[in-house]
């Protein structure tokens, strides 16, 4: 079965827009690991502007004391207080991203050059700690053999792309999605592992769970916007319910 990792950015972003502790990120962990979710995704960024650095550490002790199968993955740039994060906490996974200063979510996979010298070391350094390392990448030949050449374990692919061709109606998906299946071929027989995420939600989720070799799906915004209206257990499980038709190889 995909699995599905559920990213709780949002519900900081709307603690901190007033302060203090509500709506509180450890009950909403608690929520989605109570409705079947099998991982939770956080996003550290610099500005802070939604998870924070002692959210991270609350949320390893939470899902490490009561729900060890949990997976925790940490989202972020390789920059030195994220590695140290993640050497403290161990999370499951770490999922490099690059970030461009300024902006509101990613807007790009990693690609090949100077900004990317760094990564062989930070991947080494987060492998001694026993983490599993995914690279976000876009569905494109390059980025995907460059991310195994430098020892990644997995790619995460940059999934808005086909997002936006979904808006145009399912044909429109459906082309764009063919360049996902060899993304994804190319991944697999390379050895590393396929992750998804930006964007995905109820509808374009019904194309791509069929992509073959999908081991994860993060999705944070479309979770969270969905559960205003229907609540935030309800909202896990539809996600669940859709996955668990599976992908096909």
């Amino acid at each position: 079965m995909i699995k599905l990792s559920v990213n709780v950015n949002k519900v900081a972003t709307l603690r901190n827009s007033r302060g203090g502790r509500a709506p509180s990120v450890l009950e909403a962990v608690d929520v989605c690991v109570k409705a079947g979710a099998p991982g939770i995704t956080v996003h550290p960024r610099a500005d802070r502007r939604h998870i924070t650095p002692d959210d991270v550490r609350a949320i390893a002790r939470v899902l490490r004391r009561d729900a060890p199968t949990v997976e925790f993955n940490i989202e972020g740039d390789p920059r030195p207080d994220v590695l140290a994060l993640a050497d403290e906490v161990r999370p499951d996974q770490c999922t490099l991203v690059p970030v461009v200063p300024g902006e509101v979510t990613s807007q790009a996979g990693w690609r090949r050059g100077p900004e990317t010298a760094g990564l062989p070391q930070a991947i080494a350094r987060l492998h001694a700690r026993g983490i599993r390392v995914s690279l976000f990448v876009d569905a494109a030949t390059d980025p995907i053999e460059w991310a195994a050449s430098i020892g990644a374990d997995r790619v995460e692919l940059y999934t808005e792309p086909f997002a936006r061709a979904c808006e145009g109606g399912s044909e429109s998906g459906r082309r764009v999605f063919e360049d996902f299946v060899r993304a994804a071929r190319l991944a697999h027989s390379l050895g590393l592992g396929v992750n998804a995420g930006h964007d995905l939600d109820l509808d374009n989720l019904a194309i791509f769970r069929e992509l073959p070799y999908l081991d994860e799906v993060s999705i944070g915004h479309a979770i969270m916007s969905r559960a205003l209206f229907v609540g935030l257990s309800t909202v896990v499980r539809e996600y669940l319910a859709v996955l668990s038709l599976g992908a096909v190889l």
